[in-house]
Formats: structure tokens, C-alpha cells, sequence
């Protein structure tokens, strides 16, 4: 067993989830306004059949824009942004750049509006 004072007493995707909501907070500190209702989640994978619109991969996130009776929508993919990521920086980097992208994508802006730090 392990003691709730270290690191290892939260799994992998509980870590993921913190990291998660510590970039949304940011971001909805700057773009409140323009999130509002906007829903954040975290899912292992995503489903096997792509979307229409994407190509090349698999994806790391997804915007599902707003629809009658449904919030917009945000999803970011545990398994392959930690696939990518070296280590505990990288993985943080990468979270901020797939939830960057996403809201870009949801507000119809270029990423770098969005967070000036995004890396691409």
C-alpha cells in the first residue's frame, strides 16, 4: 500500500484527469465567456471508426460542437496522448496542445489566438 503523501497513491489516469482539468481552468479562465457550457471529458480511446473529417492517425481529441439539447463537447484521449508523450512534461505540453486545438477548433480561431504558448 502506498500513502496518500506520494505521488504513486494516484493511478496513471487519475494523474491524467488533474493535468486535464488544470489546462481547462486555464482556458476557461481566458475564454470563459465563449465555454460557457462547454463539457470537458477524458476517455481511455477513441471510438474504432473515425470521424468523417479526420485522416491519418488516431486522434488525441475531439470537439463535438453544441447541438439542439447538447452542450459542445471536448473530449480528450488518455491512451494515445500518453503513447506520445516521453515524460510528465512532454504529457503536460501535449494535453494543453490537443485542448488548445479543440477549442480553437469549437471557436473557429487559430490555435495560437487561443494560447499564445501553443507548440503545434
Amino acid at each position: 500500500m502506498v500513502p496518500p503523501s506520494l505521488p504513486a497513491y494516484r493511478t496513471r489516469a487519475e494523474r491524467f484527469d488533474d493535468t486535464v482539468l488544470e489546462e481547462v481552468e486555464r482556458l476557461e479562465r481566458r475564454w470563459a465567456d465563449e465555454l460557457e457550457g462547454t463539457e470537458f471529458a477524458v476517455e481511455d480511446v477513441p471510438p474504432s471508426q473515425p470521424a468523417p473529417w479526420e485522416r491519418g492517425g488516431v486522434p488525441l481529441g475531439r470537439c463535438f460542437p453544441a447541438d439542439v439539447g447538447t452542450a459542445a463537447r471536448i473530449v480528450v484521449y488518455r491512451r494515445p496522448v500518453e503513447t506520445r508523450a516521453v515524460d510528465e512534461g512532454e504529457l503536460a505540453e501535449l494535453v494543453r496542445d490537443v485542448l488548445v486545438e479543440q477549442v480553437a477548433h469549437l471557436l473557429s480561431r487559430p490555435p495560437e489566438d487561443v494560447d499564445p504558448h501553443y507548440r503545434g
